[in-house]
């Protein structure tokens, strides 16, 4: 009862334009219901409301019918088999799935995991990996104009920021003297 509700308010919150509130309630969803694929499909739409393609694909990547473009920019994202496998939040065994389709994704991102550390690796455990156990992490995410120009603009507040910051020190001084 717990889901329709939610999935209720959901809906208000779309309606409402409390895309942010929406957003929220389904990623507790998700938490709380890894292997129901509504709340999942769900948050996928969620982010394609904020232009997130990476996160569409992290959220629909157990579908049979996920978007190519949205499943790459997820992998990409996620590039390492420990991030990904983390990125899922799936709990439990892969025969807990809905559809085959879904079963033969966790698995082999399971595999691609345990390979990558060199062990086995179940889903409760990979939370415990340390950093030091991603072994592909010398491929870095590629970056796109829009981590730049966020880089860009950042700079540019701080060094705006320090300079008013200086302007209020001397104009301090000058009424000082």
């Amino acid at each position: 009862m717990a889901l329709r509700e939610t999935l209720a308010r959901v809906d208000a919150d779309l309606a409402a334009g409390r895309i942010p509130m929406a957003r929220q309630r389904l990623r507790g969803l998700v938490s709380s219901y890894p292997g129901d694929p509504v709340p999942r499909r769900r948050l996928a739409e969620v982010y394609r409301l904020y232009g997130d393609p990476a996160e569409a694909g992290r959220w629909m990547y157990l579908e049979a019918d996920r978007d190519p473009e949205e499943t790459a920019a997820f992998e990409a994202r996620y590039h390492s088999a420990v991030r990904r496998m983390r990125a899922l939040g799936w709990r439990g065994p892969e025969s807990d799935t809905h559809s085959e389709f879904a079963w033969e994704q966790l698995t082999a991102v399971r595999a691609a995991c345990s390979d990558a550390v060199g062990r086995d690796v179940d889903w409760e455990s990979v939370r415990e990996l340390d950093e030091d156990d991603e072994c592909d992490e010398s491929q870095e995410a590629p970056r796109t104009w829009k981590d730049t120009a966020a880089d860009i603009v950042m700079g540019l507040g701080c060094l705006a920021g320090a300079a008013a910051a200086v302007m209020f020190m001397v104009l301090g001084f000058i009424s000082v003297l």
